[in-house]
């Protein structure tokens, strides 16, 4: 059995998954036992084998690579990876992320001296070394409607300011996705992610399934890493809005119920019919959640099985 599992997802970005692999390699502690699990998610031929040819040239130990013919999504690529997995700890890492120093053996320090981390997550930096943030507060009715700002400003205890730069562990709500840590025992009890999530959320819903088994939720600042931010989804396109919009409103109403969700969606609906005057591009965000934005209009019905 490995230390830790590896698992990235490559989805029309070999060179940032390349350059990922490497920094794991030059930044990782020679005495630690890994495995990496790359998902290819149904990448374009030509990015695919640019990758398979980097995997199968370097002929790097404990390396493998898996192709799904079909893109499951950011939870369903990593649930993919995870059955090649044998470890004790799973490391989940965005392919757009390079380490700057031996975070996971920071990491796995932090988890086998306190059993009440359930997950933990590094000090996120852009290309430019400057600080981003790096955990969130749960999303719930009262974040959504009222701020980050105000829930900081008044219960900084329970919710950290998310722009300070901490030098110490830290108790959150959840951290972010492009690095999480975790034991694979806790994961596999909780049944890992909710692939009925397709893009965006995830982090969210599975930290708050920890928490029901008194598993807590820590930024470990020593651990430090750079994210660039969507490197394999356009960030800005409709599409993209959308399936934010879907996987609130599917969390809203998983852990805040009937009520909570008819709250958030008529929020939402009010916020974009009066933004959709000034930015038209915002009208059918407004159609998609006048229609109540169910997951049937997820991008995850919308994919096609592609053979190479």
């Amino acid at each position: 059995m490995f230390d830790i599992a590896i698992i990235l997802i490559n989805y029309n970005s070999s060179k940032h998954t390349i350059n990922c692999i490497e920094s794991i390699i030059q930044k990782n502690s020679k005495e630690l036992n890994y495995q990496i699990i790359i998902t290819d998610n149904c990448s374009a031929k030509e990015d695919y084998l640019h990758l398979k040819n980097y995997c199968d040239t370097h002929s790097l130990p404990n390396l493998e690579l898996h192709r799904s013919n079909i893109n499951t999504g950011f939870g369903g690529g990593n649930m993919n990876g995870i059955q090649y997995a044998n470890a004790k700890y799973y490391a989940f890492i965005n392919n757009d992320t390079v380490l700057l120093n031996d975070c996971l053996s920071i990491l796995k320090n932090a988890l086998d001296h306190n059993q009440n981390i359930g997950i933990a997550g590094g000090q996120a930096y852009n290309e430019n070394g400057k600080q981003i943030i790096s955990f969130d507060h749960f999303t719930s009715p009262v974040k959504e409607i009222i701020g980050r700002f105000f829930l900081e400003s008044i219960n900084p205890k329970k919710y950290p300011k998310r722009k300070k730069e901490y030098t110490e562990p830290i108790q959150v709500g959840f951290v972010q996705g492009s690095f999480m840590f975790l034991r694979a025992s806790d994961f596999n009890e909780i049944g890992g992610f909710d692939t009925n999530i397709f893009l965006y959320y995830e982090e969210t819903d599975l930290c708050l399934r920890l928490l029901r088994n008194n598993k807590n939720a820590f930024l470990i600042p020593e651990a430090k890493f750079i994210h660039l931010h969507g490197a394999s989804t356009e960030q800005r396109s409709i599409a993209i809005k959308k399936e934010l919009k879907i996987s609130l409103l599917y969390v809203i109403r998983k852990y805040y119920g009937f009520f909570g969700h008819k709250i958030i969606l008529l929020h939402l609906i009010v916020k974009y019919f009066f933004s959709s005057i000034t930015k038209p591009k915002n009208w059918t965000l407004f159609l998609l959640l006048i229609n109540g934005a169910p997951i049937s209009k997820s991008l995850k019905t919308k994919q096609t099985i592609i053979k190479l």
